[in-house]
């Protein structure tokens, strides 16, 4: 699937089996270097494809038999993309911060060791992010304070 993002540039995402999502992850380094050569500057992502099942309310009790799964959760969904949007580096900290009128902006920390791999594509990460979830999002590298 081909978005665009701020600043009249695309970005391809890939959309992944979750089982295949492991090995994918292996080689995924080299292989988003070799397709942003090949789609000439265009940032490739990739996620695994997940579904969402709606909150069971207390009318839909007659044809879902099965509880559904945590993983199977809006959150757990939206927290996952986030987690292979920014792979090679890691989400070491997250912050939700509401505004006076409402809004939520999600202020995440990545790992600073892998900084200057991913910095470049952060823009992109957050209006990927944007279009699948509907969710303001903003990548920091906070330098680590104890």
């Amino acid at each position: 699937q081909e978005i665009e993002v701020g600043g009249g540039r695309k970005a391809i995402i890939i959309f992944v089996p979750v089982p295949q999502l492991k090995s994918f992850q292996k080689i995924q380094v080299r292989l988003v270097r070799e397709l942003e050569k090949k789609f000439s500057g265009k940032h490739v992502v990739f996620i695994a494809q997940r579904r969402i099942l709606p909150k069971p309310t207390r009318k839909s009790r007659t044809k879902n038999k099965q509880k559904r799964p945590r993983s199977r959760t809006l959150t757990a969904v939206h927290d996952a993309i986030l987690e292979d949007l920014v792979f090679p580096s890691e989400i070491v900290g997250k912050r939700i911060r509401v505004k006076l009128d409402g809004s939520r902006l999600i202020k995440v920390h990545l790992d600073k060791a892998q900084q200057n791999n991913v910095e470049h594509k952060v823009e992109t990460f957050s209006g990927v992010y944007k279009k699948l979830t509907g969710k303001d999002v903003v990548f920091e590298f906070p330098e680590f304070q104890l």
